[in-house]
C-alpha cells in the first residue's frame, strides 16, 4: 500500500491538538498492532469495524502517512505505522498516568469529610445521617468536631471543617445556610420537683425567675432561651453538653430547658417530666452552614442532601 497523504487543512503546522490524533485513535492503533486484526481491535475498544476503519483512515490523513496495510489475512502495520505505534504507546501511558494522578487528587479530596456540629445535632441526628452517607460512600472517612454553634462557625471560617450544623435563631456572620429541620425546646424536671405536680402552665415570668440548669452561652439552645426570655434566663448550673444538662436534671438538681430530640427516652421512662409553659416560644430551626460563597461539594454536598431526605 503506497499512497501519499496530506493533512486535513493541506498545510503543515497548526495547533498541536489538530496535529496529534486523539487518545481513542491511538488506543485503536495499539490494539491493531497487538491483535493483528482491525476487526478484533474494533471489538476490544468497543466500536464497529467500519467505525474503526474510518478512524484509522482519518488518522492517516491527519498524519500524512499510511499506518496500516489491510489484506484478507488481516491488518499489518506499515514501517511508518510501527514507528507511530511506539510513539502512541508513550502518549497513552502518559495519559493513563495523568488520569491516575488526577483521580488520586480527586479521591484524596472526596475520601474525607470534616463535619462540625452543635451538640444536640451531633448527638441525636448526625449519627443517622452519617450511617446513610456510609451506605452511599463507604470509602469516605468522616471526622466529627462537636461544639456549640459559635465553635462550629469558628471551625468553618478557619477552613477546619467542610460542613457545619447549628441550632440557633440566627446564622453566624460569614456563613450561608439552609434549614434542614425544626426543633422545639421544652422545660423538664425530675418527677419529684414541685412543677411536676402543678396543674397550670409555668409562665414566662416564673421561668425567667427560676434558676435553671442551662447550656453555656454560645450554644444554640441557650441563644433560643435567652431570646425568648429577653436575656433574663438565670443559670443555676451552666454545662457544655446536652448529656450533662440532662443528667443533672434527672438527678433532681433543678429544672432545665432542652431539645425535645434529647429527652424522648427520659420522658417515656418518666425519669423526666415535661412542664407546660405559656407566654414564650421555644421553637427553632436547625441549619446546615458553610462559608459564604462556597457551596458544599463532594461528600459534603451528599451529606447535605441526606439531611433533607
Amino acid at each position: 500500500m503506497s499512497e501519499e497523504y496530506a493533512t486535513d487543512d493541506g498545510r503543515p503546522g497548526g495547533p498541536l491538538a489538530h496535529r496529534v490524533p486523539d487518545l481513542g485513535a491511538l488506543e485503536l492503533l495499539l490494539a491493531v498492532a497487538r491483535l493483528g486484526s482491525l476487526g478484533a481491535a474494533a471489538r476490544e475498544v468497543g466500536i464497529t469495524q467500519p467505525a474503526a476503519s474510518s478512524r484509522i483512515r482519518s488518522m492517516e490523513r491527519q498524519l500524512g502517512v499510511a499506518l496500516v496495510d489491510r489484506s484478507p489475512r488481516g491488518s499489518r502495520l506499515t514501517d511508518a505505522g510501527a514507528l507511530v505505534t511506539d510513539w502512541a504507546r508513550r502518549v497513552v501511558e502518559a495519559a493513563a498516568a495523568f488520569d491516575a494522578g488526577a483521580r488520586a487528587l480527586r479521591d484524596r479530596r472526596d475520601s474525607r469529610l470534616r463535619v462540625a456540629a452543635s451538640m444536640t445535632i451531633a448527638e441525636y441526628l448526625l449519627p443517622g445521617w452519617l450511617l446513610a452517607l456510609h451506605a452511599e460512600r463507604p470509602d469516605t472517612a468522616v471526622s466529627l468536631l462537636a461544639g456549640n454553634s459559635a465553635k462550629v462557625a469558628e471551625l468553618l471560617l478557619a477552613d477546619e471543617a467542610d460542613l457545619g450544623f447549628v441550632e440557633g435563631l440566627t446564622v453566624p456572620a460569614g456563613l450561608d445556610s439552609a434549614v434542614i429541620a425544626h426543633d422545639r425546646l421544652i422545660v423538664v424536671t425530675a418527677p419529684g420537683h414541685p412543677w411536676a405536680r402543678r396543674r397550670r402552665p409555668v409562665t414566662a415570668q416564673e421561668l425567667a425567675a427560676t434558676p435553671l440548669i442551662l447550656r453555656e452561652r454560645g450554644s444554640g439552645t441557650r441563644q433560643v432561651l435567652d431570646t425568648a426570655l429577653g436575656g433574663l434566663a438565670r443559670p443555676l448550673i451552666e454545662l457544655s453538653s446536652t448529656t450533662a444538662v440532662k443528667a443533672s436534671a434527672v438527678s433532681g438538681a433543678g429544672p432545665s430547658v432542652l431539645s425535645e430530640l434529647a429527652v424522648g427516652e427520659e420522658l417515656a421512662m418518666r425519669r423526666l417530666v415535661g412542664i407546660p409553659v405559656e407566654g414564650v416560644s421555644l421553637r427553632r430551626d436547625l441549619r446546615a452552614v458553610w462559608p459564604t460563597g462556597h457551596r458544599p461539594t463532594g461528600p459534603a454536598r451528599e451529606l447535605l442532601s441526606l439531611t433533607r431526605g
